[in-house]
């Protein structure tokens, strides 16, 4: 009897936010088990969150897919929208809301010149220091709080048996970022990694979501494939690397199975999702090796999010 094939798949979910801002977490839960994959790595996942109706929207796929294991792993522990002041009553004048209230208000491109100004006054750089401090240092998740506990972070599901998993904290950025889009804190970022025993063998999938706006990914990146070293191959990693084309493969010498954009959702002009492997393992039809390509990795508009799903097929060999 010939090896299975093995579908993979990797979506930022951006908390099952729909185009018209509203989240529907049944039409989530339902999109993703439409890709039919086997393993499933998720981000920017809310669990218990106001925003996205309290629902545990991993659970919520994972049951939607049929899936057996599941494993969320928040980077924020939590509460992650800011406390508002009372209908009625001003805040403080030690908000930092308040000073950094030009940044938010601004737009698009607008917003560099905003944050520029606030930056220059000192009341500005407090205040930028704090907002980092209370929305984001505190929460910052050890990664396995109980399903009571609000959270969002990142998720590994899948239809087979999980032999072992582990999680990786990652370097925590800059307390502040200040990039193209927005002047506000970094969030922690996190890795999860799963040995999924498939009916051919063992495959190690991890998945993780790294920084954006700044040069941390790359180190995060780098301090994430060192950390995977000694877990067992084959091995992938999914995710949203927030690193664009052919870098992540530039800096981790491994093979990137996705050539295409993926962000946004609507246009994509950006590929910022990637399915990594380890280039001594991964081969195309043929080559007898372990693990094989079997056709190339496809986007999917899924109709949520920001983001496009991405999907690929392999086949575990036997060894030998």
């Amino acid at each position: 009897m010939g090896a299975m094939s093995l579908r993979l798949a990797t979506f930022n979910v951006q908390h099952g936010r729909m185009p018209d801002g509203r989240v529907d977490p049944a039409f989530l839960a339902a999109a993703v088990a439409s890709l039919d994959a086997d393993v499933v790595a998720l981000q920017e996942v809310d669990r218990g969150q106001v925003r996205s109706g309290g629902a545990h929207l991993a659970r919520l796929v994972a049951e939607a897919m049929g899936a057996t294991e599941l494993r969320y792993v928040p980077a924020v522990a939590g509460r992650i929208e800011p406390p508002r002041a009372a209908p009625g009553e001003a805040p403080g004048a030690d908000d930092p809301a308040r000073a950094l209230a030009p940044v938010a208000k601004a737009t698009g491109r607008d917003r560099i010149p905003a944050a520029a100004r606030v930056l220059r006054s000192p009341a500005g750089r407090a205040a930028a220091r704090a907002y980092a401090a209370t929305w984001f240092s505190r929460r910052r998740a050890r990664g396995d709080e109980p399903d009571h506990v609000p959270g969002y972070g990142i998720a590994l599901i899948s239809r087979h048996p999980v032999r072992e998993w582990r999680h990786v904290r990652l370097p925590l950025a800059s307390p502040w970022l200040f990039d193209r889009f927005q002047l506000g804190a970094d969030q922690p970022r996190v890795a999860v990694c799963a040995v999924v025993g498939t009916p051919d063998g063992p495959l190690t999938v991890a998945t993780t979501h790294l920084s954006n706006g700044s040069t941390w990914n790359r180190t995060q990146l780098r301090w994430l494939v060192d950390g995977l070293r000694g877990a067992p191959r084959p091995l992938v990693l999914l995710g949203d690397l927030n690193l664009r084309g052919a870098e992540p493969a530039a800096l981790t010498g491994w093979r990137d199975l996705v050539d295409a954009a993926t962000y946004p959702r609507h246009r994509p002009s950006l590929g910022l999702d990637h399915v990594l492997v380890d280039d001594d393992v991964l081969v195309d039809a043929g080559a007898g090796r372990t693990l094989r390509l079997l056709a190339p990795a496809e986007t999917v508009d899924l109709g949520v999010s920001d983001h496009r799903a991405v999907v690929v097929d392999v086949r575990l060999d036997p060894a030998g």
